[in-house]
């Protein structure tokens, strides 16, 4: 592993964005309930700030997708941060379904509030327009689909919305809109870079997976050492066999990551550890749940 691993710099934008960005500002014009996508691994980072600026004063509702990946007991403290924001929050699980029928009953809920308002002020068969709102790869399609299904099919394009988007009817007078997944122009910190590493918001062409693997065993050592240890069958005395013989904290690290590189059978010709794909073993044992569950953004 890479001796020397300094600050990485991070900054991806593609030109599409900018465009679904303008598109998304002219759409919310016209939407009365905005639901928020985020990942509940990290909440933080993956909240689009751009958004809470479009969003405004609108009605909103925070999802914490993928919270089956994530701790349980951190999950319950999410939702408690959010709520003394005043804002409301649920958890899901797009990929199993969890989660969605409350999602469902909560937008119903507040669609009945604002239409009995409108019926008040004269304003009868109106819709209630909805927008699914997020950052790339955070379960957004998987949502779509399992609320698709529980729903009739979509309604096609409206005047003054994208062509490019897609329309699902809820009820009689309930639409949902999805929108394309948009990053932000510049990162916060290194940190919030990284955890969209981590997740794999970022594609992992962007940064390269060893650096990516990297920061995250470190994260991991300091934070859950004992679900990588067991993960990796590797015991206290082999970390600490390791930093006692190796001063630098970053070649500590890479050792730790050559050890794994060999338990998971990561060696090429000439028995040399094959970087890449331990790299790639570290970062799908982390994304798709196999270290357990694990949230890298705690709340305060």
């Amino acid at each position: 592993m890479e001796n020397e691993q300094n600050k990485t710099n991070i900054n991806w934008y593609p030109g599409h964005m900018a465009k679904t960005k303008k598109q998304i500002i002219e759409d919310l014009k016209l939407i009365d309930i905005v639901i928020e996508l985020i990942d509940a691994r990290i909440p933080i980072s993956s909240q689009n700030p751009d958004i809470r600026e479009m969003v405004g004063n609108k009605k909103k509702i925070v999802l914490l997708n993928k919270s089956d990946l994530a701790d349980e007991k951190e999950n319950a403290k999410w939702i408690k941060y959010f709520e003394k924001e005043g804002t409301r929050a649920i958890l899901t699980d797009s990929n199993s379904g969890a989660g969605v029928q409350e999602l469902v009953r909560k937008i119903k809920e507040i669609a009945k509030e604002d239409l009995s308002e409108m019926a008040k002020k004269g304003r009868v068969g109106k819709s209630i327009r909805v927008i699914i709102l997020g950052i790339p790869n955070v379960g957004k399609s998987s949502l779509i689909n399992r609320i698709s299904k529980k729903t009739s099919a979509g309604v096609g394009n409206k005047p003054g919305f994208t062509k490019q988007t897609q329309w699902i009817r809820l009820s009689d007078n309930i639409e949902l809109l999805d929108t394309p997944g948009v990053l932000w122009p510049k990162f916060e910190s290194n940190e919030v870079a990284l955890n969209l590493s981590f997740t794999g918001t970022i594609k992992d062409e962007v940064l390269e997976k060893t650096e990516i693997a990297f920061y995250l065993v470190k994260y991991l050592l300091e934070n859950e050492e004992e679900k990588l240890l067991e993960r990796y069958k590797l015991t206290k005395e082999d970390i600490n066999n390791i930093r006692q013989n190796v001063q630098n904290s970053n070649e500590q690290i890479g050792e730790i990551m050559n050890l794994i590189a060999k338990k998971r059978g990561a060696i090429i010709s000439g028995g040399h550890i094959d970087e890449e794909k331990a790299a790639g073993i570290i970062i799908d044992d982390f994304r798709t749940g196999k270290m357990g569950r694990i949230t890298l953004e705690k709340a305060n």
